[in-house]
């Protein structure tokens, strides 16, 4: 396994990363910038299309509203995601251990993900009522099935000659899982974590919509049905932030934990060369 990136090589990926989210933050503001000019140019009515600046003060004014909502939100979000990824590798370990399970189980964790999220919320706020039990439920089905199959195809592509070369240099089983195994997994395994974080935002507030009194959801409903369309952009902008923050965070861990992955060495080569 290539080493851990010397001083340098961490102020090139640190600069290529600031350099990458720069050109982000550029284009959202072009976007931004646009949006606020046509939205008063065609003095589009606030309740139809409010123009950034007014989605901002609605923020501001409404933000200990707002905030509260997040944070409620934000409970289900983490707790259904955490449950997903524990859960999903898990049973990933133990489909690559004992291909008869694999058979009998991921079919029906398949013919799960089928069924539609919102058709079976409300079961579950009959079977468990409408309290922060529910609400998990909800985030970890919808995030689980990445996890899973990411898990999956992450064991199953193990190189066999990378694991008889292991075996002939006499390492126990259980080294090959830790110095082996898990490393070769873990990218694949990033990826299917990563689509988790995007979905638990989503998930979080679909089980809002069914049935709720707070949080993100709730707001947004309530502000729809009042015509508070500045007041739903807020709601949208926090809950897109919270999503973001958390796929950023899951994004941070796969950097720290396989820094010699090809995909993180790219992006340091990546600005090596346009400098």
């Amino acid at each position: 396994m290539p080493s851990a990136p010397t001083g340098k090589s961490l102020q090139t990926k640190i600069a290529a990363t600031l350099a990458k989210h720069g050109q982000t933050v550029l284009g959202f503001a072009l976007l931004l910038g646009l949006w606020e000019g046509l939205v008063r140019l065609f003095e589009v009515k606030p309740y139809i299309l409010p123009a950034p600046s007014v989605v901002l003060a609605t923020l501001w004014n409404k933000w200990p509203t707002i905030g509260g909502a997040a944070w409620h939100t934000a409970q289900p979000m983490l707790i259904g995601f955490g449950f997903a990824i524990v859960i999903g590798v898990l049973l990933a370990l133990m489909f690559a251990v004992s291909r008869r399970i694999e058979s009998i189980v991921y079919p029906q964790i398949v013919f799960l993900q089928i069924i539609p999220k919102i058709a079976v919320a409300p079961l579950f706020m009959i079977w468990f009522g409408y309290g922060l039990t529910s609400k998990v439920l909800i985030v970890f089905l919808l995030s689980f099935f990445p996890v899973v199959v990411s898990a999956v195809q992450a064991f199953r592509s193990v190189d066999p000659d990378i694991l008889d070369l292991a075996r002939v240099t006499g390492a126990s089983p259980l080294r090959m899982f830790w110095k082996v195994q898990i490393p070769h997994a873990l990218p694949t395994m990033f990826t299917g974590f990563k689509v988790a974080a995007a979905l638990a935002a989503t998930a979080a507030v679909v089980a809002e919509f069914v049935s709720s009194d707070r949080g993100l959801g709730y707001l947004l409903v309530d502000y729809t049905n009042r015509f508070e369309t500045a007041g739903v952009f807020a709601a949208i902008l926090v809950l897109s932030a919270m999503g973001l923050l958390l796929y950023a965070s899951v994004e941070a861990i796969e950097r720290v934990s396989i820094p010699w992955h090809v995909s993180q060495r790219n992006v340091g080569m990546s600005v090596a060369t346009a400098t």
